[in-house]
């Protein structure tokens, strides 16, 4: 293993144990609500991606985002996105619904699958369609058991899956890096945001200045605890194969699963059991068929390789 590859696998695991660890994080949070703690989050990762874009000179690329429609359109609805992700998940966590959320990110690749099919006209193998199957399968199990669809999963998988739909888009057309996509989706949001905290400073629901300093210091934390985990997730990714950083991708779900029924103590049924059993081995399936397609198409480009040679 080469020493960049090495760095890589450091740093990947590095932001999916930093994301499997928010539960924890975030219930220090419980006293002030989903809203002013996305609030506070999107404000203060933006002031944040403000600091770094002019510590690294980045504010070109900002620019040339900014001018170009199709890019501002695309980043500008993936802002809306992952804002409705960060709340619905600053939700569950305070509601005592962390399992019900960790089940949203062990589906985001099935969904991710299901989006290719319906927006990128993309075929399945097989092993792909037995995986969207089985979770099928699966949600009809876990609907059964809640009483109701699990909205906040399906909240967590569609909007995390579109979201991530709409940077592929963006990357595919001249490639906007990490922190400049980030900081012109804090841009899109910031107006939102500051009036959200204006209304709620009037009406006096505001925390920010509860248990000082502390209270205040949580809050503002928030813009380190985004930032941070995406920019070590997009050096990962720059350093290893997509493959590695998929199997890399369920450490998120399993630590916030277990921070939900060890450390949390949330109540997990038998058939619910039965139903994230099931969709465990629908992302085994999805799984072992990327591990075989990427082997194929490596030996594929070595036998290629070899042919040119000679």
């Amino acid at each position: 293993m080469n020493p960049e590859t090495r760095k890589g696998i450091i740093y990947g695991f590095s932001c999916y144990l930093l994301w499997g660890i928010f539960p924890l994080y975030f219930r220090l949070l419980a006293d002030s609500g989903a809203i002013e703690v996305l609030s506070y989050r999107i404000l203060c990762s933006g002031v944040l991606c403000l600091v770094l874009l002019t510590a690294l000179r980045s504010w070109p690329e900002v620019g040339a985002v900014l001018r170009n429609r199709r890019q501002l359109l695309l980043l500008g609805t993936a802002a809306f996105l992952i804002a409705i992700n960060w709340g619905v998940y600053i939700y569950a966590v305070n509601s005592d619904q962390v399992v019900e959320a960790a089940l949203g990110y062990f589906l985001n690749p099935l969904i991710t699958v299901a989006l290719g099919v319906i927006v990128l006209r993309e075929r399945l193998r097989v092993m792909q369609w037995a995986a969207v199957g089985v979770g099928v399968v699966a949600g009809i199990v876990l609907t059964v058991n809640y009483g109701h669809v699990p909205t906040i999963a399906l909240s967590l998988a569609l909007s995390f899956g579109t979201y991530g739909l709409l940077k592929k888009q963006v990357g595919s057309n001249g490639g906007v890096s990490a922190l400049a996509g980030l900081s012109t989706e804090n841009l899109v949001l910031a107006p939102f945001t500051i009036i959200t905290l204006v209304v709620l400073g009037a009406q006096g629901n505001s925390t920010f200045a509860d248990n000082p300093p502390w209270q205040a210091l949580l809050l503002v934390s928030t813009g380190f605890v985004t930032v941070v985990p995406l920019l070590l997730f997009a050096s990962a990714a720059s350093r290893v194969p997509l493959s590695t950083m998929g199997l890399l991708q369920y450490m998120t779900p399993v630590l916030q699963f277990l921070c939900g029924v060890l450390v949390l103590d949330e109540h997990m049924p038998a058939s619910r059991w039965a139903g994230f059993g099931l969709v465990w081995v629908a992302l085994v399936l999805l799984t072992s068929d990327s591990l075989v397609t990427a082997r194929r198409q490596r030996s594929d480009r070595l036998a290629a390789a070899r042919v040119a040679v000679s």
